[in-house]
């Protein structure tokens, strides 16, 4: 009886693997041991990291709209305080492009949360 090895399905995962490779530095992009671990390593962080993204803008917008509320005489607490008395439903992401962008828009905001504070 002859022995099975099934190449065909072997040769196309290691050829999967490579191409997942290219790029990588030294025998992890050339050796198919060494290029395993470093895929699979950069899959695990990768999964990892799409979640930790969400968390990550989010701390982004918070410090964001702090630096902008300040100079207004309103910490970033107090006015999301403020918006929730005034029944003002803006996201953090949009909170934060207005005041980036559009300084008229956020100043308005930051006083209707500051009259509902009052």
């Amino acid at each position: 009886m002859s022995r099975v090895t099934n190449a065909p399905a072997t040769r196309a995962r290691r050829k999967r693997v490579l191409k997942q490779a290219k790029g990588y530095f030294g025998l992890k992009s050339r050796c198919f041991r060494h290029a395993e671990d470093a895929v699979n390593r950069a899959n695990r962080y990768a999964y990892e990291h799409r979640r930790n993204r969400k968390s990550e803008f989010r701390q982004l917008w918070i410090v964001r709209i702090n630096a902008a509320c300040r100079p207004l005489g309103i910490t970033y607490s107090r006015l999301v305080a403020g918006l929730k008395k005034a029944n003002i439903i803006i996201d953090r992401k949009n909170l934060s492009e207005l005041a980036i962008n559009d300084a008229v828009a956020f100043n308005a905001i930051v006083e209707q949360a500051k009259a509902a504070l009052a």
